[in-house]
């Protein structure tokens, strides 16, 4: 089966950061929404959107927390908004579309990972709620608002995808809880949430992507405990990176979400999984856990997947 997951040849790497990939692009008059957009690579997504001109409403479970963050970044604006929770999300969703703005740029960058067994909302698992259920009605919601700016909507992935497929008999992990393949899952919906989208939204002007934007140390693994990352070989037992070159900086790590959000070589495509600043190539056969591997970006399978989270969370804006 033919793929467009293939290197255009950007001219940008592993090591660009949100500032490289932005020079020379104007983004005044646009409108983003950036979940998580104040910490880790959230918040230097939002930094770099709004130095490049940007509006950036930064939709936040902890508001106080991120007005804070945010302070001295000219261009930010902060909501209330819990992903685990979908009365939350309607409500954000009806306050930003009572002020009648489009969006030009949605980044779904909020997640957590391989957090002890969580359930929301009706029992769900929390990492398949929070990072993929809540965006998936966060970006329906706001449809009307998305639809009119011909918007990018970027849908933020990990190579932890390769953890596992959509496990289509049990996604809530009734049974035999593992923690990072639950993230693996979640990781595969936000890819074929991306690949769907696109599909759908092609008609009205709406691209979506995904992305893996490399290793990098944030509040992320929070849940974490230190010696779990000793044993993976992250960090010694004092805390510090033992490989600080296998790790990007947090505006590197912003860089390949920003690029996909508003790269002019992008113009036209849709659909694909990104890493580096790039395209990425379909998974090796051997097994390697890079690029992509080709469950997450199966149409059938992103098709099934959107019907599911539709059914689940009772919003479908296409249907």
């Amino acid at each position: 089966m033919s793929t467009a997951q293939h290197k255009i040849g950007s001219g940008f790497g592993a090591r660009s950061t949100a500032d490289d990939v932005l020079r020379g692009v104007d983004l005044s008059g646009k409108l983003a929404v950036v979940t998580g957009g104040y910490s880790g690579l959230g918040l230097e997504t939002t930094r770099a959107l709004a130095g490049a001109g940007a509006h950036v409403v930064v939709p936040a479970r902890r508001p106080a927390t991120a007005r804070e963050a945010l302070a001295d970044i000219d261009g930010a604006e902060t909501d209330e908004l819990d992903l685990g929770d979908l009365e939350s999300v309607r409500a954000f969703a009806e306050r930003f579309l009572a002020s009648g703005r489009a969006i030009d740029i949605v980044i779904d960058s909020a997640g957590i990972m391989a957090c002890p067994e969580t359930r929301v909302g009706p029992g769900w698992e929390a990492q398949f709620a929070t990072n993929h259920l809540g965006h998936f009605a966060l970006v329906n919601r706001l449809w009307p608002a998305i639809a009119p700016g011909g918007a990018r909507v970027v849908s933020v992935s990990s190579a932890g995808h390769h953890y596992s497929g959509i496990r289509w008999d049990d996604v809530h992990w009734r049974t035999g809880y593992d923690k990072w393949e639950a993230y693996g899952q979640a990781k595969t919906a936000n890819v074929l949430f991306a690949v769907e989208l696109d599909r759908r939204g092609r008609d009205f002007g709406v691209r979506a992507f995904s992305l893996h934007p490399g290793g990098i140390l944030t509040p992320l693994q929070r849940h974490l405990p230190r010696q779990e990352m000793v044993e993976r070989g992250w960090i010694d037992e004092n805390g510090t990176p033992l490989n600080p070159e296998g790790f990007k900086t947090p505006r590197q790590g912003a860089a390949t979400q920003v690029w996909a959000a508003t790269s002019p070589q992008l113009a036209g495509m849709g659909g694909v999984y990104c890493e580096d600043c790039d395209i990425a190539e379909p998974a090796p056969a051997d097994g390697t856990r890079t690029g992509v591997s080709a469950y997450a970006t199966d149409p059938e399978q992103a098709a099934r997947l959107w019907e599911l989270s539709a059914e689940l969370t009772g919003v479908n804006a296409f249907g």
